[in-house]
């Protein structure tokens, strides 16, 4: 597939190169040429698709059942079954290492850890969550994260917050480096506090530092050279955690298991069958993730360690699903975007379904300018609000905070409030009595699949529970997902 692909993005690069030596490109509906100084200079970029990043995957979005495959034991009725699209998109292949996250942790320390020692303090794994009153796991608590030997393993004691943060920092590493690719920057190597590469920024024209050249020919006849543009198609779109949806979506891997348009099988897991053992001869009895089966039992017996692996096992231990992905059932469990309700799966939009949106806006002057960046050089981002940004006109949203709409806002509440109350950690209380009768607020965030902690029940992509987006634990961790623009499926048609 990907060498077809490759033979359609040649013959169409070459095409585009054919026609640019014959005749510039023109507009087909006011027939002025783009790319053209003396009619004002409007470009047109060449463009052939959108480029893989590091680490990534790319999984095509269709529709799907989403919700419980196995039965509901806890009688939680919080995964209904319905059907959904997700868009296609990018997936981290594995879930991100100890030396992933270390390579972050150097990064900050190198660039704020003088003058802002609080930034790499807040980005710190919490390693206490090995610690257990009855067991002995202090060994843990020292060696994991830092040990070269656990180098491949999963990351643990992110919580949802800086796994947020993780992805943001990820962002900018790989768009600094594409354009030092592309010859418009020299590595900098001595970026210090607020000068540093930041994608917005450099979008917006709030950074300069480390340039090879002024930038690419400008075709504006009262310019010379500019900036590279989100027009251009070179950097890349934000990295970020993937929804539930595109996570339970993704960790099914349905794919292959469609005939036409028709899905011939539904998982049970994230391989074919109801069962967790290999049934290839070659490979038979041997289990396909790493998990907990049953009270006593990590890793099965000496001489025959099943599983091979007591707590974590490194990102590429078993056997990949259909879309190339690593660990979607077993090893950890892994955060994603969503804020948990226990009804979400009736709520939500059937097309990208989300809950957790919280709209924002740059922070801009009376002018109109945008903001000076902030003490770690990003821009400024504040919440939309009804009177500077005109809300009552629209009709999509009148409020920027809708994590709780529908569930748990003023015309929901069992109190019909016109203004529902928060508690000090801005969650609602107006149908969810946080700290007294629910742990449930709008900091609540869904994690999902199982872990080497967990029975196999929780393995299927359906399950799903929630932790507060401050805390972290020993058996949960992360991957990275990514927007797909423009075509689902590539050059491929």
């Amino acid at each position: 597939m990907k060498n077809r692909t490759n033979i359609y993005a040649i013959a169409l690069f070459g095409a585009i190169l054919a026609l640019g030596a014959c005749t510039k490109p023109a507009s087909t509906t006011t027939g002025w040429d783009y790319n053209d100084s003396k009619n004002g200079g409007f470009e047109k970029t060449p463009y052939l698709e959108q480029e893989t990043g590091p680490g990534l995957v790319l999984i095509e979005g269709g529709r799907f059942t989403m919700g419980r495959t196995e039965q509901d034991i806890f009688y939680d009725w919080n995964n209904v079954q319905r059907t959904a699209t997700v868009s296609s998109f990018y997936m981290d292949e594995t879930e991100v290492r100890n030396i992933d996250y270390r390579e972050y942790l150097y990064w900050l320390e190198r660039v704020f850890g003088a003058d802002y020692p609080e930034v790499v303090k807040k980005a710190l794994p919490d390693t206490l969550v090995w610690r257990e009153r009855l067991a002995f796991n202090e060994p843990y608590v020292e060696y994991y994260l830092r040990h070269p030997a656990y180098n491949d393993y999963p990351v643990v004691g992110v919580s949802w917050l800086q796994a947020t943060d993780y992805a943001s920092w990820r962002t900018d590493r790989v768009n600094e480096l594409i354009l030092i690719r592309e010859g418009l920057f020299d590595y900098n190597p001595n970026q210090f506090n607020e000068d540093n590469f930041n994608t917005q920024a450099y979008l917006k024209g709030q950074y300069e530092s480390g340039k090879r050249v002024d930038g690419l020919i400008d075709y504006d006849p009262n310019k010379e050279t500019r900036n590279v543009k989100l027009e251009d198609g070179i950097l890349l779109p934000e990295y970020r955690l993937p929804t539930e949806a595109e996570w339970e979506y993704a960790a099914l891997g349905l794919i292959g298991n469609s005939y036409g348009e028709l899905i011939v099988e539904r998982k049970f897991y994230p391989w074919n069958g109801h069962g967790v053992r290999n049934a290839d001869d070659a490979y038979l009895g041997e289990m396909l993730a790493n998990f907990k089966r049953g009270r006593g039992d990590n890793m099965g017996v000496a001489g025959q360690l099943n599983d091979n692996a007591e707590i974590t096992a490194p990102v590429y231990s078993y056997w990949p699903n259909d879309y190339g992905l690593y660990n979607m059932a077993g090893n950890v469990s892994e955060w994603v975007m969503d804020v948990y309700r226990p009804m979400s799966l009736e709520d939500v939009n059937d097309f990208r379904p989300f809950r957790g949106n919280v709209f924002k806006t740059l922070v801009r002057d009376e002018e109109g300018y945008i903001a000076e960046k902030d003490s770690l050089g990003k821009l400024k981002y504040r919440e939309v609000n009804p009177e500077d940004d005109n809300l009552s006109e629209r009709r999509n949203y009148k409020r920027a905070d809708v994590r709780n709409y529908l569930d748990g806002d003023s015309k929901t509440s069992k109190h019909y409030k016109d203004i529902p109350t928060y508690d000090e950690k801005g969650g609602t209380n107006s149908m969810y009595d946080f700290g007294q009768t629910t742990l449930i607020n709008d900091r609540a965030r869904v994690y999902k699949g199982g872990s080497w902690n967990d029975r196999a029940y929780w393995m299927t992509p359906g399950t799903r529970r929630f932790l507060q987006e401050d805390k972290a634990a020993n058996d949960l961790g992360f991957r990275c997902a990514m927007i797909r623009v423009g075509s689902p499926v590539g050059l491929i048609y």
